[in-house]
């Protein structure tokens, strides 16, 4: 006789219609309504993001993982986060600000008291002065039409601005608590945007779906460094330095923009690995470009960053 375990398995097979009775029956029309649904979903909050042009991004950094909204509009659309209540938080920031202040009252000071002597020469310097403007006229006026010139080239670039207020990040740790927060209507910097009171009333904890070139891990780019040129990982790092970029403007922290600018040795390390990504040529003079990049010098950098964006960061829960 033969195997009767196999025997059953190979009825079951060529049965599917009787199933063993201690074996639950399934419904093969649900697993694929379920998939179909899932992927409906899915491309219904694409749809949302794209319409809206605002997107979810996550973002981990060491204290945590957390997620907030992006958009990027023109310059002249946007008024940049105010900074003023966190800077006045910042101890050192304050110092040298009272510093600046004592420097100009110094200045006003010798104003006052060199005034009487200022005054005689007043007279005799007024038509010297009149003169160089009129020889100055032309030339002033070319420069003021270049300079609107380049004023509406920037104002037409489109720049980050993110889920903040007052200069702090809001990271949300659940997709629930960031539509919770979008829908309460409380002041934040994309409550500026044309398409802001459309999200607050149509967005889902479900729409809450970065695409994976949203993700970003700042928490492992430290560690990455430090393991040495063979580890490092040119998409974590290319990443890292994009969002970074896009924080340091929209938060308004010029010394992270500073070193990650054109010409800076994190700039270089960007580069390199860019091109080592692109392969080819490029690729092998890429890879030449980061044996000259120290690790150690790339990791305190980027600790640096990491430290100063954690630093500007509200945890909402």
């Amino acid at each position: 006789m033969g195997n009767p375990k196999h025997t059953e398995v190979s009825v079951a097979r060529q049965s599917p219609q009787r199933p063993d009775a201690d074996e639950p029956e399934l419904d093969d029309a649900d697993a694929p309504a379920e998939s179909g649904t899932a992927t409906v979903s899915a491309e219904a909050a694409r749809a949302l993001w794209d319409e809206l042009r605002i997107d979810p991004v996550e973002i981990a950094l060491p204290a945590g993982t957390g997620y907030t909204l992006r958009a990027y509009r023109p310059a002249r659309e946007l008024t940049p986060t105010d900074v003023a209540e966190r800077d006045q938080d910042d101890p050192f920031l304050a110092r040298r600000q009272v510093a600046e202040e004592d420097e100009e009252d110094d200045d006003e000071a010798v104003v006052i008291l060199d005034e009487e002597v200022a005054q005689e020469f007043a007279e005799s310097d007024e038509e010297e002065a009149k003169g160089r403007r009129r020889d100055a006229t032309d030339d002033e006026d070319a420069k003021a039409d270049s300079e609107e010139e380049d004023e509406d080239e920037a104002g037409d670039e489109e720049v980050p601005v993110f889920l903040s207020h007052r200069g702090k990040l809001l990271l949300f740790k659940t997709p629930e608590s960031l539509v919770s927060f979008v829908r309460s209507g409380a002041p934040n910097d994309l409550s500026q945007l044309d398409s802001w009171n459309e999200l607050s009333e149509r967005v889902e904890p479900a729409d809450i779906a970065p695409l994976d070139e949203d993700v970003y891990e700042l928490d492992l780019v430290v560690e990455n460094l430090r393991g040495g040129h063979d580890t490092w990982d040119p998409t974590l790092l290319i990443e890292a330095g994009e969002v970074a970029r896009d924080l340091a403007y929209a938060l308004r922290l010029p010394a992270v923009l500073d070193m990650l600018s054109a010409g800076s040795s994190l700039d270089d390390l960007d580069e390199a690995l860019r091109a080592t990504v692109d392969g080819g040529v490029g690729g092998f003079f890429g890879r030449r470009r980061l044996k000259k990049i120290g690790a150690q010098t790339a990791s305190l950098g980027w600790r640096t960053i990491v430290g100063k964006i954690s630093a500007v960061v509200d945890w909402r829960d």
